[in-house]
């Protein structure tokens, strides 16, 4: 394969390339002028499907509607929410329901029924929880980012990784057991056994079930979970600020009344009318007849272009995979060798991100693939990326050879301190490194957390992955700069928390 890129004038010499560049002309324009653009925004085509941060899979027209329509008359909010969640209990098959606005707020707000109940002086004491219930139970393969939900509250959360730790961990002050249900599956301890020990105990369990679909039967409360929590704005297409509590009539009476707008700890986590009749119209459009095969055969189809298109490309292959587990859709899985395409994903996702239009993938990091979830892409929509990702893989360059290192500036063995200026506030972490070659092996330790680091020097240039442990999640801190006199200095990489400037000195 040919490693020389098309310039401008070149594309236009192929019958092919000037159609790409007329549809992508053609895109562009129709994302000229929009709410976003009129402000310096730059929408995309999303290739992620259901990312919170790239916006969600897009409301269906009917929710639109409903929420416009919501907009024009006053409510209270008391009553429409009765009487929408017995609507969405009756459609769904539980005893209560309730609106929230994400299924992280009704993880928070499920979690302050167990607490507070519906005493108005237990609400107003969260998160002080003294002389209350101060403790949740979660599964070792049930920890997650998202639990800081849970968290927030006040509780400490309780991990435990068999039946026997289960048990003994059940006592006065446990206020809730929480599970993912997707960690469920994966764990050492069924929910069944949760449910019946906690019943026992008087304790509810709470299911966190955000990405999946509400069916009928529920799967968990079936299976003897309390509550369930659902995110709206994913495969159901709700709006993207909304949720589903569903599950016994006491707690989520609870929940709401802890939630806003009435003056709980919820109070911050305000669901609207517009939100909650949106929710209900998607529900509505679920429970009534949708044809979820039919939109399976659809994607499947999207996805069957695109592999056609880029698996012409030597060297790239790409996998249609159907809905299984827990997750609602098909994926297309996209491969390529790196030996005859010389490009990491994050290159790739580099190159889609820069053009025009604009397409957002899970094609990142330093690896030679990615997925592509189908549920927010609009019609049309996946002929443009069979044709962008395409020409990509097809100009790339052949597979680079083994980069090779400078000899290290210094010898970075010893113990470091270094300074963390944060866009607000700053901070201390120790590092301790061992130097073999260009190879750096060693230890980071924030301020509360400890986790281990890699990383490699070449020449006066120095670059360090640290990832430190914390609750559910991994905090992860991408070290680059260069080392003179002794220090080091440069950027720090935060993931979704932006970046920061270090330096270090030896300790």
């Amino acid at each position: 394969m040919s490693s020389r890129k098309l310039n401008r004038r070149q594309a236009f010499q192929t019958a092919a390339a000037a159609g790409l560049f007329a549809r992508g002309a053609s895109a562009a324009a129709a994302r000229t002028e929009n709410v976003y653009t009129r402000i310096g925004g730059r929408p995309f085509i999303n290739l992620t499907a259901t990312y919170t941060i790239n916006g969600g899979a897009l409301a269906r027209p009917e929710v639109i509607r409903a929420m416009e329509e919501a907009s024009h008359h006053p409510v209270n909010l008391d009553e429409l929410m009765a009487a929408v969640g017995r609507r969405l209990a009756e459609l769904l098959g539980s005893e209560s329901a309730m609106v929230t606005s994400g299924c992280a707020a009704a993880l928070a707000h499920a979690t302050a029924a167990c607490v507070a109940g519906g005493d108005p002086e237990k609400m107003q004491q969260i998160p002080r929880l003294d002389g209350l219930k101060d403790q949740v139970i979660m599964p070792r393969q049930s920890r997650n980012v998202y639990d800081h939900a849970i968290r927030m509250v006040g509780i400490r959360m309780v991990t435990v990784d068999s039946s026997e730790e289960f048990y003994r961990a059940l006592g006065p002050k446990t206020a809730m057991v929480a599970v993912l249900g997707t960690g469920e599956a994966k764990g050492k301890i069924r929910l069944e056994e949760i449910a019946a020990a906690a019943r026992k105990a008087n304790v509810p369990v709470l299911v966190d079930a955000a990405a999946e679909l509400p069916g009928v039967p529920n799967t968990y409360l079936s299976r003897g979970a309390d509550l369930v929590a659902y995110s709206g704005g994913k495969f159901l297409r709700g709006p993207q600020c909304a949720g589903l509590l569903l599950g016994r009539r006491d707690l989520v009476q609870a929940a709401w009344l802890n939630s806003s707008p009435h003056h709980a700890f919820g109070r911050a986590m305000k669901v609207g009318k517009e939100e909650i009749m949106g929710m209900l119209a998607a529900i509505e459009i679920w429970r009534g007849g949708y044809d979820l095969q039919g939109e399976y055969r659809k994607w499947e189809g999207w996805f069957q272009h695109i592999r056609e298109k880029i698996t012409a490309v030597p060297g790239v292959q790409a996998e249609v995979k159907p809905a299984s587990g827990a997750s609602p859709f098909p994926v297309l899985d996209v491969a390529w060798d790196p030996q005859r395409i010389g490009l990491t994903a994050g290159e790739i996702g580099r190159k889609l991100l820069d053009g025009e239009p604009r397409i957002m993938s899970h094609a990142e990091g330093d690896g030679h693939g990615f997925v592509i979830r189908p549920v927010a892409m609009q019609e049309g929509e996946y002929k443009i990326v069979a044709d962008r990702l395409a020409a990509i893989l097809r100009e790339a360059p052949s597979g680079a050879a083994p980069r090779s290192l400078n000899p290290p500036a210094l010898d970075l063995t010893g113990r470091w301190l270094v300074e963390l200026e944060f866009v607000s506030g700053s901070t201390e972490h120790q590092i301790t490194l061992e130097a073999a070659g260009n190879r750096l092996t060693g230890s980071h330790a924030g301020r509360i957390a400890k986790g281990e680091l890699t990383g490699e020097i070449d020449g006066d240039r120095v670059r360090l992955r640290g990832s430190l442990p914390y609750e559910g999640t991994r905090l992860g801190y991408d070290f680059t700069g260069t080392v003179a006199a002794g220090r080091m200095s440069g950027e720090v990489g935060l993931g979704e928390y932006g970046k920061a400037r270090w330096q270090a000195r030896r300790a």
